[in-house]
């Protein structure tokens, strides 16, 4: 049961950071893998260093904001698999301002790409998280959704409402034998933050924040969301597991 054999997942985001994370890991438990990314490019430089490992995944270049892409990931898995065990809704992007700096475009784009997309994307695979009968919804939220972390409004307000989003899904899909439950980092190594984090003073104020010292690691987040894929987990649902290295729980 500590394997994804004959599981069939469905990574957004998949190309980078904790979704190439998600996809390695998952098949390295023996999953089978789509994975989607916006970038061409990025899908098949990642298809063909999979296979270079012994790996078969198959990557869509599709944008889950986008209502026509996501008809397009349905009818992939209608046509391919005609079940889904696993969907880990991944996919993000933030744009750092001060509340009042946002253009309209912005702020509905990031509320588009972190909120929306998940809540379509779920839905519109549901007949056949359905049929697997022992699905399993990862939604990768983040530490902004619980408390201010500098990340800006529109990106905290989208992750708190897909944590919403997974508490509401997993009552109302329960008898439906599929499970919905979110995952929360604090500041990981990936290619959204790389830039956030060269900022030494920054660095060294979430330094100062975290009690283990450093930043995760996108394979820390990557562990978390396997076991929550695996029939392990079966009595799981609606939750969120805080991966933050301490930091929500130090008070000075």
């Amino acid at each position: 049961m500590w394997k994804l054999e004959k599981k069939k997942a469905l990574v957004t985001g998949g190309t980078k950071g904790i979704g190439r994370a998600v996809v390695i890991e998952f098949l390295e438990l023996g999953a089978e893998v789509l994975f989607t990314a916006r970038n061409e490019k990025d899908v098949k430089k990642l298809e063909a260093e999979l296979e270079d490992e012994g790996y078969k995944a198959t990557g869509v270049v599709s944008d889950a904001a986008i209502a026509e892409d996501r008809e397009a990931i349905r009818n992939w898995v209608a046509n391919h698999w005609g079940r889904l065990d696993i969907l880990v809704n991944n996919a993000g992007i933030n744009i750092r301002k001060k509340a009042n700096d946002y253009s309209e475009e912005e702020f509905r784009k990031v509320v588009e790409v972190d909120l929306i997309a998940p809540f379509e994307l779920s839905r519109i695979l549901f007949p056949y998280l359905k049929n697997s009968g022992k699905a399993s919804v990862i939604n990768i939220a983040s530490s902004a959704a619980i408390q201010d972390v500098g990340t800006g409004v529109p990106y905290a307000m989208s992750k708190s409402g897909l944590l919403q989003q997974t508490r509401s899904l997993a009552v109302e899909w329960a008898k439906e034998g599929i499970r919905v439950n979110a995952v929360s980092p604090w500041f990981i190594k990936t290619p959204l933050t790389d830039g956030y984090l060269q900022d030494e003073e920054r660095m060294k104020s979430i330094l100062n924040r975290t009690p283990i010292g450093r930043v995760g690691e996108p394979e820390e987040i990557s562990a978390i969301a396997s076991f929550l894929a695996m029939n392990k987990s079966s009595f799981i649902t609606g939750q969120n597991i805080i991966a933050d290295g301490g930091m929500s729980v130090k008070a000075l």
